[in-house]
């Protein structure tokens, strides 16, 4: 099971390979968003924005955000880490219930050009 700091660490990544994504990958990651990423396993809950390209993490929570921010994704530790690292496909978890993502509709056409 991934900890904390192993979740907090493929945050950072996401935000660093969002930073230097091109094209239609680096416009999308410009939004200016709250967020939330609450993760199941752990009962933890990391929120922030993602502004200028890159998502910025501001708290980590215990339990589910007690916030709705604008962008939200709940996983576990586990699905968060090969996520990021290219080893689970976001389509695939989330059509199978492992990912979930819940925001707006112009936020969500926005945001598969991320994914």
């Amino acid at each position: 099971m991934a900890t904390i700091e192993e979740c907090r660490t493929a945050l950072e990544k996401l935000s660093d390979k969002m930073r230097d994504a091109d094209g239609d990958v680096r416009q999308a990651a410009a939004m200016d968003r709250s967020v939330s990423c609450h993760v199941t396993d752990l009962d933890v809950t990391f929120t922030g924005r993602m502004a200028d390209g890159r998502i910025q993490v501001d708290d980590t929570l215990q339990g589910p955000p007690p916030q709705k921010a604008q962008i939200r994704l709940a996983m576990t530790g586990d699905d968060l880490v090969a996520l990021v690292d290219g080893e689970l496909n976001f389509a695939k978890a989330w059509g199978a219930g492992r990912v979930r993502l819940e925001a707006g509709l112009r936020d969500l056409f926005h945001l598969r050009k991320l994914l």
